[in-house]
C-alpha cells in the first residue's frame, strides 16, 4: 500500500523537532550540527530572531492579498535587491524551481518580441540542476532527472562542463541564451572558473545572447559575497535566486536587467503566492543582515577556517577523502569512500551533510556558524572518517 506522503524521497531516520543556530534537537533529544542548512536554505540558521520577529509581525497584519493589489513588502524587497545588484526589475516566485521556469520563459520572450521567434534554445550544461519541473529537468538532460518523464520540453542544447568551445560550437540562429550555475551544487560543488565566467559573458555579447545565472544554491551571501558572480566581475541578464533569499521560508525570485525582461508585459506571467507579504518581510530582514560588509567579511574568515579544517580532515583520512571542493560556505568534500556511507556515519555522530554527484558531500552550514560550531564540525566529522575508515578496513 501507497504511503499517505507519495514515496518520492529516501528519507534518514530522523524526526527533527526543534532548532537554534546551527543546531537542530531530535525527537529523541539527540543534538545534530547542522552542515545542510535545509540544503542551503537556513542562511541564518534556525529560529534566528530577525527572522522570527519579521515574520510574526507581518503575521499580527496581513498573509496574503495576491498580485491583484499592490504588496509594499514585496516593492521594499524588490527595491533592495535592484540597489544591490545588476538587476532592474524582480519577480519574486516561492522557489528555484518556478525562477527557472520563468527565466526560460523571459529569455524566449524577450527574442520573440524583437522579431526573432525562431531564437528558443538555451545552452545548458551537463551536471547541472535546475529544479524538477518540465524546464528544469530538461535543461539538466541527465538519465537521472528525465528517464520516463517523455516527451522532454524541447529547446535546451547540453555541453560539457568546462568545454567553452563546445559552447561556441554550440550556438546557432536559434539561440538564445546561455544559463549556468556559477557553482554547481547537485551535481557535485564543481565551481565555474571565474576565467570561464568571464568568457561565457563575452560568448554572449559577443553573439547578442542572454547570460541566465542561477544562484538558487550558491546566492544570498553563500560564497562571501552578496552573490557568487560578483568574484568574476562580471554581470548577468538574468539570474534565478531562491533558497537563502527566505532564509527557510519559500521564497524566490527573478532578477533581470531592463532589457532582457521587455517582453515581460501585464498578462505573460503569474504567481499566486509568489511575493506575498509573509515572504517579503521575512526576505528583507535576511538582506538585512545578510546584505553588509561586516556580515560577508564573517562569512569569508568562517569559511576559511573550515577550510582548514577540512584540509586536514583529508590530509588525515585518504582513504575517506579526496579533496576539498567549493567557495565560501559551499564546499564539498570529493568522497574515495561511497559518500552515503560518509553521510550515514555523519549521523551516527550527529553532524548533517548533504550528498550530491559525483561522490560528494555537501557542507552547507548556516552562515551564522560560529567558531565553536566549527571546532565542533571538526571532531565530528572526524569521528564519522574514523567510522568509514574502520567499515573499510573490515569489508
Amino acid at each position: 500500500m501507497i504511503p499517505s506522503v507519495l514515496p518520492t524521497y529516501n528519507r534518514a531516520p530522523l524526526t527533527f523537532v526543534k532548532g537554534e543556530g546551527a543546531w537542530l534537537t531530535e525527537a529523541d533529544g539527540r543534538r545534530f550540527l547542522d552542515l545542510g542548512a535545509g540544503i542551503a536554505v537556513n542562511a541564518l540558521g534556525h529560529a534566528h530572531p530577525a527572522l522570527v520577529n519579521a515574520l510574526t509581525e507581518q503575521a499580527h497584519a496581513l498573509w496574503h492579498v495576491s498580485n491583484l493589489y499592490q504588496i509594499p513588502q514585496q516593492q521594499a524587497l524588490a527595491d533592495r535587491l535592484v540597489d544591490l545588484t545588476f538587476a532592474d526589475t524582480v519577480f519574486f516566485t516561492n522557489s528555484g524551481t518556478e525562477s527557472c521556469e520563468l527565466a526560460v520563459k523571459m529569455a524566449r520572450k524577450h527574442f520573440y518580441d524583437q522579431g526573432q521567434p525562431d531564437k528558443v534554445e538555451i545552452i545548458t550544461f551537463d551536471g547541472s540542476f535546475h529544479g524538477r519541473s518540465s524546464a528544469g529537468i530538461a535543461a539538466a538532460g541527465s538519465e537521472k532527472m528525465t528517464k520516463g518523464f517523455g516527451p522532454l520540453l524541447p529547446g535546451f542544447v547540453h555541453v560539457a562542463f568546462g568545454d567553452l568551445d563546445g559552447v561556441t560550437n554550440a550556438i546557432s540562429d536559434k539561440t538564445a541564451a546561455i544559463m549556468i550555475e556559477p557553482i554547481q551544487g547537485e551535481g557535485g560543488i564543481r565551481p565555474v572558473p571565474d576565467v570561464e565566467l568571464k568568457a561565457l559573458r563575452q560568448i554572449c555579447d559577443d553573439n547578442g545572447l542572454l547570460l541566465i545565472l542561477d544562484e538558487v544554491q550558491c546566492g544570498v551571501g553563500r560564497t562571501g559575497k552578496l552573490f557568487a558572480h560578483e568574484w568574476a566581475g562580471i554581470t548577468p541578464d538574468i539570474m534565478m535566486v531562491a533558497k537563502g533569499i527566505g532564509g527557510g521560508f519559500p521564497l524566490g525570485a527573478v532578477l533581470a536587467t531592463e532589457a532582457a525582461a521587455s517582453g515581460m508585459t501585464a498578462g505573460t506571467h503569474g504567481s499566486t503566492y509568489g511575493g506575498n507579504p509573509l515572504g517579503c518581510a521575512v526576505g528583507c530582514a535576511v538582506l538585512d543582515h545578510v546584505a553588509t560588509p561586516a556580515f560577508l567579511d564573517g562569512v569569508n574568515r568562517k569559511a576559511g577556517l573550515l577550510r582548514q579544517k577540512l584540509e586536514g580532515l583529508v590530509a588525515d583520512h585518504p582513504e575517506v577523502f579526496e579533496e576539498v571542493r567549493g567557495s565560501g560556505l559551499m564546499l564539498g568534500l570529493k568522497c574515495r569512500a561511497p559518500n552515503a556511507d560518509v553521510v550515514a556515519a555523519g549521523y551516527d555522530n550527529e553532524v548533517i551533510t548533504v550528498p550530491a554527484a559525483d561522490n560528494v558531500i555537501r557542507l552547507l552550514p548556516p552562515l551564522t556558524l560560529t567558531e565553536d560550531d566549527i571546532a565542533q564540525a571538526q571532531i565530528r566529522l572526524e569521528k564519522a572518517a574514523r567510522q568509514v575508515q574502520g567499515q573499510l578496513a573490515s569489508a
